[in-house]
């Protein structure tokens, strides 16, 4: 059976692109090659068809189709979660049966749009776990996307409520107050258990999330050794030496935050790495012009002399062909 899902995730579980061809087309082979990269570079865990996954410009068969292809890559080597965040209950539950029979570790779901309260938020994934059973669940709290917010209490409660509920995948911003009070909630008798927080938006603040409590990533980024390195750091009690190394991605992690353009500077460095053979995004998606492609390029000469200064190397053309 494959490994599901606990509260004592901790790591770095990387979200995944979904590679394309320049024509658009789902390219498997690069998914392969993405795989073995990730798993490379001792990510602890990978997620699926999330956001940045551009998993809505999907077709149901094509996700499918994606999601069977990574799993069979990985060989259960890591736990790989899925996002399987639908409009409709009865979708998200069959998809969810499908991935959990292909061996997934559990499932991301977040709040549908236009949830206005409390008492609707609390509904909605009541209607979830009844669909899924006790599937593990990854609650994702995405305000800036879903433009649905969850005070700490709520969140407190769910986890309470549901014991399928073992992840909190955190991407407020400003989030390190809610934080700071939901992993307070682990040993104060407001929950009763302590849940495994992994943090999002690119990383942009993965040391202080870090230094907050957080149990590590649930992010991308075009440079995952960095992630992993950086929070296996702070895990083994090395805040100052995982933030210096931070520090020295910092730029691209600040270049990939962009609304609108993050992605397709991940995807572009994934291919001049030799991970992806394409940096295509589905439409609607931002394609890199010539002055964006002359900024990428000092960033990541940039970063080769930083990291060469410290002896170390990304190693860009490790993967190609």
């Amino acid at each position: 059976m494959a490994q599901r899902l606990d509260e004592s995730a901790k790591g770095v579980y990387i979200i995944a692109a979904t590679p394309f061809t320049d024509s658009g087309e789902v390219d498997l082979d690069s998914a392969e090659r993405m795989t073995d990269f990730y798993l490379e570079c001792g990510v602890t865990g990978m997620t699926i068809l999330g956001v940045m996954g551009e998993a809505p410009k999907l077709s149901p068969q094509e996700s499918s189709d994606f999601a069977a292809g990574v799993m069979k890559r990985v060989n259960g080597r890591v736990p790989v979660i899925v996002g399987v965040s639908a409009a409709g209950n009865r979708n998200l539950g069959n998809f969810t049966k499908k991935v959990m029979d292909m061996g997934a570790a559990g499932v991301m779901v977040a709040p549908i749009a236009g949830l206005k309260n409390e008492e609707q938020i609390e509904g909605y994934y009541d209607a979830v776990v009844r669909e899924i059973g006790d599937t593990p669940i990854v609650l994702q709290d995405y305000p800036q996307l879903t433009n649905v917010h969850m005070s700490v209490s709520l969140i407190n409660r769910l986890f309470a409520r549901y014991d399928s509920m073992k992840v909190l995948k955190h991407e407020d911003v400003p989030g390190l107050r809610k934080l700071t009070k939901v992993r307070k909630a682990d040993t104060d008798g407001s929950r009763k258990r302590r849940i495994s927080i992994l943090v999002g938006n690119s990383a942009l603040h993965l040391p202080q999330e870090m230094r907050r409590g957080a149990d590590g990533a649930n992010t991308g980024f075009a440079y995952p050794e960095m992630l992993v390195e950086v929070v296996d750091l702070f895990l083994k009690g090395k805040p100052e030496e995982a933030e210096d190394l931070y520090d020295v991605y910092l730029p691209i992690v600040r270049h990939e935050q962009q609304p609108g353009l993050g992605l397709a500077v991940r995807k572009e460095v994934l291919r001049r790495r030799g991970v992806i053979k394409s940096a295509h995004l589905r439409a609607p998606g931002h394609a890199m012009d010539a002055d964006e492609h002359k900024e990428l390029d000092s960033l990541m000469q940039r970063l080769e002399r930083k990291l060469a200064a410290i002896g170390r190397s990304t190693n860009p053309t490790k993967l190609a062909g």
